[in-house]
């Protein structure tokens, strides 16, 4: 196997306007997209690429912290990187003095995300094999050296994640047809906050002509029955063979939150996203309690797979949103399936990449680990800017076969 040796790493600021209310829901008002993009330039061919999310202002300073966190990376051959990067990953995190600035959540968690991203993506390309491929073709226990189980131990242990990788070779070859078949997606972009009504029901007939069965709304607006009439409006359109979510973004209080909940029940909503603050266990255990058989989904502002570890173990979660460009990366996203998979819950990630690295983690997820393939999130407004735009045909994402994690940004 050759080898590849990274020579420097560079951050680039790439930021990339929306338009007319797209991206927007009850609290991210600003349309703009912009990536903390890390860059492992190896003096050849191979170039590792890996991006995390933000919406513009702030993006500069994950930029900075990828250059400071990656400052041990240069001189790194990739093989020898990646055989133990559960250490590696969580060595960089625990970094003496940028730790402290987290630890393990905001402006130093995403940097960590964009440069664990762009390591295994170097990893693929150095290999010539997508993501998914590269990680389907691990022995289960080059799996667990990936991870970063610490804080875990009363959760999931490394021997408990080896043996639900062992135990589930078995029945790979069973699920093996999705590779064929294509993974579901499901749409978000219909109904964006700041979308009027008439916008709504275009996209949500394009949507459905498009192959998807399933959408979803953002609501949490000042007005509730603004959430409330565009929320069965959507049901209308949609039919009742189709599933329907609703996003508030984290915008509710606990008692709003059972308010509106108790209002929707009628409509049979597949899931209620983000409901309240996502940093409250307790808020969300409470309202699932109060909320049943209705479910929840949250994930995009969990920061860590502790705090996952806390919301799965009070059953405040019903649908596990994990995204690789919001925990530290690939490594961290599957340590979070791990723990889905343990908990028996369905994981729907959340797309802060728009779905070009997730596309290959969810067909791991449910070849290796037998996760359940319920949908992949599909959000098209950044499609233009990629070198390998995912390629999303009659609601369903096709297999990437483009070697690495299909992150590349066009220059």
């Amino acid at each position: 196997m050759k080898s590849t040796t990274i020579r420097k790493v560079e951050a680039r600021d790439r930021r990339f306007p929306l338009h007319d209310g797209a991206g927007t829901d009850a609290v991210h008002v600003v349309t703009e997209y912009a990536f903390a993009e890390t860059r492992l330039l190896t003096g050849e061919e191979e170039q590792g690429r890996g991006i995390v999310l933000t919406l513009g202002r702030g993006n500069d300073l994950v930029c900075r912290a990828i250059e400071m966190l990656a400052e041990p990376l240069a001189g790194r051959e990739i093989e020898e990187l990646m055989a133990d990067f559960g250490s590696v990953s969580r060595q960089l995190a625990d970094h003496a003095e940028l730790r402290w600035l987290g630890p393990h959540k905001g402006v130093i968690h995403l940097a960590l995300a964009s440069v664990t991203n762009a390591c295994f993506d170097l990893w693929a390309k150095a290999r010539g094999v997508p993501l998914w491929g590269l990680l389907l073709a691990l022995p289960a226990s080059a799996v667990v050296n990936l991870l970063d189980l610490s804080y875990l131990e009363d959760a999931l242990t490394p021997t408990e994640a080896l043996q639900i990788l062992e135990e589930e070779e078995s029945e790979r070859g069973s699920r093996e047809e999705i590779l064929v078949k294509g993974y579901p997606g499901y749409d978000t972009s219909v109904g964006w906050f700041q979308y009027e009504d008439a916008m709504v029901r275009e996209n949500a007939r394009l949507a459905i002509e498009q192959g998807f069965r399933a959408f979803k709304l953002k609501v949490g607006s000042k007005d509730a029955a603004r959430d409330l009439r565009r929320a069965a409006m959507l049901r209308e359109l949609a039919g009742p063979d189709c599933r329907i979510m609703f996003d508030a973004n984290q915008q509710w209080t606990l008692p709003q939150a059972k308010s509106f909940c108790e209002a929707i029940g009628g409509l049979d909503p597949y899931w209620i996203e983000e409901p309240t603050h996502p940093d409250d266990v307790e808020a969300h255990a409470a309202l699932a309690r109060h909320i049943a058989p209705m479910r929840i989904a949250l994930g995009e502002h969990v920061p860590n797979r502790v705090m996952f570890k806390n919301f799965l173990s009070r059953g405040a979660v019903h649908f596990v949103q994990a995204d690789c460009t919001r925990l530290a990366g690939i490594s961290e996203f599957l340590t979070v399936s791990m723990l889905a998979r343990k908990y028996g819950l369905p994981l729907v990630p959340h797309v802060g990449d728009m779905g070009q690295i997730h596309q290959h983690l969810v067909l791991f997820n449910h070849i290796a680990l037998g996760i359940e393939a319920l949908f992949l999130e599909y959000i098209p407004h950044m499609r233009e800017h990629f070198v390998y735009p995912a390629v999303v045909e009659a609601g369903v994402y096709r297999t990437p076969q483009t070697p690495g994690c299909t992150a590349d940004l066009k220059e």
